[in-house]
């Protein structure tokens, strides 16, 4: 006999009123009001601290919360992340004037990816953040800037471990990799370290993201301790920071069930506990994007036509991949799914029909539903795609074929 294959259902987790669904206290009707157009993204800060609240529960007292700007950049959402984590992680130099603005202290603020220009560089050193290295040519290049700005840069080293965060959407670390220095480079770029006049921090390892599997959270993390540990001894000063990155995921789409965090909790326990011994003035930091936005958000946006095309009904709505590239099936999807998806206004619509929802754009890969089962929509009802916070707006082609831009508003 077969199991029924589990369905994650988001829209389950809201209430309805009068067929519309409520999302931060108000109806769907009434937020498109509030926005004054479609499409546009909702956010929700009641879910974004519900989600930080829930994960200090499960985690250890001890570790550091930080917020990857890169996974939501709107200034209002990183103001009120930085309200209620330990720390921001910014990809960019505009990312670290976003962080700044906040308030968040410059030592809680750290910047990671490959090819930062030396401008970049040079705006880091000056602001007294943290700069994850990821090569040794950026090693130098920081050594340089810091000599020109008469500032010990701070810098951490970020890790190519040889293992990989198994099971993970994108793995980031283990092989041949763009980001950070391989492991056993590292000794000699400490070597190189106590060289320069650099302030020495500790370590960045993440080694993948977008996972749903607490036994391949855990293994990682347990790895990634010990190789901080197992690497301590090569360090200049002793290990300050010690970022053993993310990796936690949230269901999408069918089969996916929510990541059990107390688990993990329970075992980074122990694997901190155990490691304190070696590394004691180490700050441990998880650094987290998606897992803590995506599922505060939603993507909104309406139907301007209907039509039927040999036998298949299309809805044809106002925005499309330019907003939504993830929702699309464009950003990293190897097989296309559908994200999760209801017509907003009819969420007690008895009778369905089977559809393919598609946004206004001139190519066929502008597709939202691909033959999904919804209530019955007509011109004018509003479409929802859930799971909508993260790598949305930002991460989308918004200027493809001049259309227009799509509204951002946290409630």
């Amino acid at each position: 006999m077969n199991k029924p294959v589990l369905q994650h259902r988001p829209e389950t987790a809201f209430r309805t009123v009068d067929g519309s669904l409520v999302f931060a206290g108000k109806s769907l009707p009434r937020l498109a009001q509030m926005a004054g157009q479609t499409p546009f993204y909702a956010y929700s800060r009641n879910l974004m601290t519900e989600r930080v609240e829930r994960l200090r529960r499960d985690m250890p007292d001890a570790l550091k919360i930080h917020y990857a700007i890169k996974a939501n950049p709107m200034p209002a959402v990183v103001q009120h992340m930085a309200d209620i984590v330990d720390g921001l992680d910014v990809a960019s130099a505009n990312e670290m004037l976003v962080a700044l603005d906040t308030g968040m202290p410059a030592e809680n603020i750290s910047m990671a990816g490959p090819g930062k220009r030396p401008l970049e560089l040079l705006q880091a050193i000056a602001a007294g953040i943290t700069i994850h290295v990821e090569s040794p040519h950026e090693l130098d290049s920081i050594a340089r800037q810091s000599e020109q700005s008469g500032q010990a840069a701070h810098i951490a080293i970020r890790i190519n471990p040889a293992f990989e965060l198994k099971s993970s959407g994108m793995k980031m670390g283990g092989g041949a990799k763009q980001f950070g220095i391989d492991e056993e480079l590292v000794p000699s770029a400490l070597q190189r370290i106590k060289e320069l006049d650099l302030d020495f921090r500790g370590f960045h390892i993440f080694s993948g993201s977008q996972n749903l599997k607490p036994a391949a959270i855990i293994e990682a993390q347990q790895k990634s301790m010990a190789l901080a540990v197992r690497l301590s001894d090569f360090c200049p000063t002793p290990i300050r920071k010690l970022n053993i990155g993310g990796g936690f995921g949230i269901p999408y789409f069918p089969g996916e069930m929510p990541l059990d965090t107390r688990s993990i909790g329970e075992a980074l326990a122990e694997t901190m506990r155990e490691a304190g011994n070696s590394i004691p003035e180490a700050e441990i930091i998880i650094e987290l994007g998606r897992y803590l936005v995506g599922e505060a958000g939603l993507y909104v946006t309406r139907i301007i036509d209907k039509k039927v095309s040999r036998g298949q009904v299309f809805l044809v709505t106002d925005g499309g991949l330019n907003h939504h590239l993830a929702a699309s099936g464009n950003f990293g999807q190897v097989i296309r799914k559908n994200y999760p998806v209801a017509i907003g206004n009819r969420m007690d619509c008895p009778e369905k029909e089977t559809v393919n929802i598609v946004g206004p754009l001139c190519t066929p890969l502008d597709i939202l539903a691909d033959k999904m089962e919804l209530p019955r929509a007509e011109i004018g009802d509003l479409v929802i795609i859930f799971q909508s916070g993260a790598y949305g707006y930002t991460a989308s082609p918004r200027d493809f074929l001049n259309q227009p831009a799509a509204l951002q508003m946290l409630v």
